[in-house]
């Protein structure tokens, strides 16, 4: 029987842990007979993806990325539409992608997901026939703190609250025409996310219902708040419940085009990006293949209290 061969990806700047020791972590937790495991450290941007794409043309059947989402889309982006397989070890702050599919935080149980080999294909989306995003993609008030968080070192939840509460108070909510075959609508928004899979990451679910499997997005249009909406709508978005605020409209379509007043940011799976005053955003069914858990484990739904915690820091 001939070896399985793995690719693993180190970024040793991105995410949040040390990465010291994980170069031997990875080694030791393969069998020798069952696997050949080659591991790359990047030293560059772009790197991964440059890895990833020998990976392909090696005919390598795992690539595992190691590190924060930024990694993990990277290298899952070159993968996408080929045969080999994505592994993942998260060690972001939000691991948008590895939330949605069960894929532990820690390192040794997310390695013990990869050698089970249970595989999946999964959808990801496009955005101009351009940018790929695996989660979610959006305008509005997330791209804004996107975009005034991008760069910062640290991306803890006090900066985050910080910026959120100084974009609330300096944007406006703009004017969107949102169409889709299933129907256009015109109306000012909050926010409107294009969502293949249920959450931004940090388990912020924007989209509860999205499933990352079935070919279609959830487009979740969010009217202005108020001051006094956002408590609530804060304890939805963390509590899988957005799907409930009166001020929520969800489309659910294969794809959709957002014009808007003026060009400006986006954010794609929390990465801000200029774009035109007209988004087309598509999704490509069962474009990548992905290891996950063969027997996720059940959540237990978080406190009130914690989940306020994690809201406002």
């Amino acid at each position: 029987m001939s070896k399985k061969k793995i690719y693993a990806i180190i970024n040793p700047v991105s995410g949040t842990s040390s990465k010291q020791n994980l170069p031997h972590k990875i080694a030791e937790s393969f069998d020798a007979r069952k696997f050949d495991i080659h591991i790359f450290i990047t030293g560059y941007a772009g790197h991964g993806s440059e890895i990833a794409q020998q990976a392909i043309e090696d005919k390598v059947d795992y690539v595992i990325a190691v590190g924060g989402d930024g990694t993990v889309n990277e290298v899952a982006g070159t993968l996408v539409n080929s045969d080999t397989t994505l592994g993942i070890i998260p060690l972001g702050s939000g691991n948008g992608l590895a939330r949605d599919l069960n894929i532990p935080t820690d390192v040794k149980k997310a390695l013990g997901v990869i050698a089970e080999e249970n595989i999946i294909d999964i959808d990801y989306g496009k955005v101009n026939n351009k940018k790929i995003f695996f989660c979610t993609c959006g305008v509005g008030f997330d791209a804004e703190v996107a975009a005034k968080s991008s760069g910062k070192k640290s991306r803890g939840s006090l900066m985050y609250l910080k910026n959120m509460l100084e974009t609330f108070f300096e944007k406006k909510p703009e004017e969107y025409e949102i169409i889709c075959p299933e129907g256009t609508i015109r109306d000012k928004a909050f926010v409107v996310t294009c969502a293949n899979a249920s959450q931004y990451g940090y388990n912020a679910h924007i989209a509860p219902h999205a499933d990352i499997q079935d070919g279609m997005m959830n487009v979740a249009i969010l009217k202005p708040l108020s001051i006094l909406d956002v408590p609530q709508t804060s304890l939805q978005l963390f509590t899988k419940k957005i799907d409930e605020n009166n001020k929520m409209i969800e489309l659910i379509t294969n794809e959709v085009t957002i014009k808007r007043e003026k060009e400006g940011v986006m954010h794609i799976d929390g990465d801000p990006v200029k774009v035109g005053k007209e988004i087309h955003v598509k999704v490509i069914t069962k474009g990548l293949k992905v290891l996950v858990p063969k027997d996720p484990p059940k959540k237990n739904p978080l406190d009130p209290q914690e989940i306020l915690l994690r809201v406002f820091g």
